[in-house]
């Protein structure tokens, strides 16, 4: 489902540079990126999303190779097959839970807010304990109340790829062992195929494939290698 092969990104003042010989990863399966923080975890993220362009070399999802896309089209791409959690959930303050869920519906006009949907959308804030406050504004949360929304609006859709930039940072140990819970059965559900950035190594015994971050400029790595490697 993943695939990247000799891709090289550099930011425009030259003193970021990410390469990765070679990663990938089938649908279905899981993996957690660990790694210390300004490594490029999240420009990986947002490579394969499409969000950020220019880097050299192949990113594939499915048979769409991202970065030969246009603007228009990576944004279609990018609602139609894949869910992001951000750090910065960005969420939109002057609407109320539920239409936060339910915002990927009101972005393009090739998806709609149907009675299917915003059940879903009731059923995944009901998972996470969040149904009381699906008619209340967003800012009158906290955090972690938040990043549940956050990650609801992510997998309204049923993704072919979830990508979570440290969808449990603001989380007890309970409500993080929760969200990973929700999303590894989410995509196995629908035979998708999750990433997730975590600095919480308790987490990584739930996913299928570790990788080990800080590696990746040194050597080639690929999601067939073993969980020792990490």
């Amino acid at each position: 489902m993943i695939s990247i092969s000799q891709l090289t990104f550099t930011y425009g003042d030259g003193t970021f540079r990410l390469r990765i010989p070679q990663l990938a990863l089938q649908s279905g399966e899981s993996a957690v990126i660990v790694g210390p923080s300004g490594s490029g975890k999240t420009t990986l993220l947002n490579l394969i999303a499409g969000i950020l362009s220019g880097c050299k070399g192949e990113i594939t999802v499915g048979s769409t190779n991202v970065h030969r896309l246009n603007d228009n089209e990576r944004r279609l791409f990018r609602l139609q097959n894949v869910g992001q959690v951000f750090q910065d959930f960005q969420l939109i303050d002057y609407l109320s839970v539920l239409d936060n869920v339910l915002l990927p519906c009101r972005i393009h006009p090739s998806v709609s807010v149907t009675k299917p949907l915003r059940e879903r959308a009731c059923l995944l804030l009901n998972s996470l304990e969040m149904s009381q406050f699906k008619r209340r504004s967003v800012t009158r949360l906290s955090q972690g109340e938040r990043q549940r929304v956050a990650i609801c609006r992510a997998l309204l859709l049923s993704p072919q790829i979830v990508l979570a930039d440290e969808p449990t940072g603001n989380l007890d140990p309970a409500n993080a062992e929760r969200i990973v819970q929700l999303l590894l059965t989410e995509t196995e559900r629908s035979g998708a195929t999750l990433m997730m950035v975590t600095h919480d190594h308790s987490l990584l015994r739930h996913f299928d494939h570790v990788i080990p971050f800080d590696q990746f400029l040194e050597r080639t790595l690929n999601a067939d290698s073993p969980e020792g490697d990490a």
